[in-house]
């Protein structure tokens, strides 16, 4: 069972490593094309050339298991440009699928996914109604599957919007199954980063399914999803703000300037933190960034193998009891809004825990210092100038904490790019099987 075991390893890592060489081919092969797209300057481009990622050699990522997930972390600013102008190439086949579907008044719209698939949904879900028009709501696929006849409509007609890294997991076809049985009438469009998922080989009746692949990058080869979650997010806001798709590249220029601040300014401080004794973690947001929060939870978690227990809320839910759980282990983290009006619900919930603060630390992740609330570490990544809308700010917010998790699990002895020691969770799921309807 040991050498079973040992040569299952090997395997693995070997075909990481034929990944590793087709993944960087192929980044090296569309750099060029699209950084000159771009104002010379915006981005620290030494993140994808040199040959360390988060102030570590490659020769150390390799020893500690760690490479895969430093680079995708590392390239995240780069890769949202890159999705940027994929988008902005497909806004004619994205708006021929969708402005007849969206003027629809039978139309409802649902998000779907699994585990940060589904997050991404979350996030979205507001968004996409107001400015798509259309009911939306956002159901994982590990519950369409299990209760189907609750969520898909018998009558009207259904956009199920996927979203998906592998585009392998049993859950995802099978709900895009599923909703082909339940519906009277359903549209797919597929978000995915693997364009050899079954996912991706969807094909629907004409002019009723679209699959938009995302930039090779996205693929993450680790196990936790990184930029797969950030790049996914960032594309679904794109479309759902399609119309304003050649408007908005100056709030994706600001993005990733503000990604890339985060990434060389306060990498070291998150190590310094990943070094604090904490067993428990609290995330908390509000609108989108409330699903980001849950994102966050999520990778703090898998990153650690467990050994971290992990919570989210909303700063208005958390009143509600959660605040419990809060003791002198615990560590806090606000992810805040840049709206006004928002962050006085925000900036109250903080200033009430303050005074009794149980928490062994704090951090804030803003826009802009703001003077009226104390917190131990503030991540500020916004720069002079106006403000980035409210909408992006859920893409560079899940930043800190994939690099927090990243160098918590170094510090536990952990390889991040697989930190499942016993295999409890894997990059794509395995052993679901997916059951008839009686």
């Amino acid at each position: 069972m040991t050498i079973s075991f040992e040569l299952q390893k090997i395997k693995k890592i070997r075909s990481f490593e034929r990944k590793r060489v087709i993944f960087e081919k192929d980044a090296k092969r569309n750099e060029n094309k699209i950084m000159s797209r771009f104002p010379s300057g915006l981005l620290n481009t030494s993140v994808s050339t040199n040959h360390d990622y988060l102030g570590i050699s490659t020769a150390d990522l390799v020893q500690k298991g760690a490479i895969l997930t430093a680079r995708e972390i590392s390239q995240q600013p780069e890769l949202w440009m890159r999705t940027y102008e994929l988008v902005r190439e497909k806004k004619t086949a994205i708006l021929d699928f969708l402005r007849p579907l969206l003027a629809n008044p039978a139309l409802s719209v649902m998000m779907t996914g699994a585990g940060s698939s589904a997050y991404i949904g979350n996030a979205l879900q507001g968004l996409f109604q107001k400015y798509g028009g259309r009911p939306t709501t956002t159901v994982p696929t590990t519950d369409l599957i299990s209760h189907p006849q609750h969520y898909f409509p018998a009558h009207g007609e259904l956009l199920l919007i996927s979203f998906a890294r592998s585009g392998e997991s049993p859950e995802s076809v099978a709900a895009v199954n599923l909703a082909n049985e339940h519906c009277k009438k359903v549209y797919h469009f597929i978000i995915t980063c693997n364009p050899l998922g079954r996912l991706a080989q969807v094909n629907g009746k004409p002019n009723q399914s679209l699959v938009f692949l995302m930039p090779a990058q996205a693929n993450d080869l680790s196990l936790a999803m990184t930029g797969s979650f950030t790049s996914m997010l960032l594309a679904g806001l794109l479309i759902a703000r399609i119309n304003e798709i050649d408007t908005l590249q100056q709030q994706v220029l600001k993005l990733a300037g503000y990604g890339q601040t985060i990434i060389s300014n306060y990498r070291d401080k998150l190590e310094q933190t990943s070094l604090v004794d904490f067993d428990r973690a609290v995330f908390l947001g509000s609108g989108p960034l409330q699903a980001v929060a849950k994102e966050c939870e999520l990778k703090l978690q898998e990153l650690t193998d467990g050994r971290l227990i992990c919570k989210f809320d909303s700063f208005l839910g958390f009143r509600h009891g959660p605040r419990a759980v809060v003791n002198q282990s615990t560590l806090l983290v606000y992810l805040f809004s840049n709206n006004d009006y928002v962050y006085q619900y925000e900036r109250d919930l903080v200033n009430a825990i303050s005074p009794g603060k149980r928490s062994v630390m704090t951090i804030g992740i803003l826009e802009s210092k703001k003077e009226d609330i104390d917190l131990d570490l503030a991540i500020i990544f916004g720069g002079k100038g106006s403000p980035i809308d409210e909408d992006f700010l859920s893409v560079c917010s899940a930043l800190p904490a994939q690099l927090l998790g990243f160098f918590k699990s170094l510090h536990f002895g952990l390889s991040p790019d697989n930190p499942s020691e016993k295999g409890t969770i894997t990059r794509v799921v395995e052993g679901v099987t997916i059951y008839p309807i009686s």
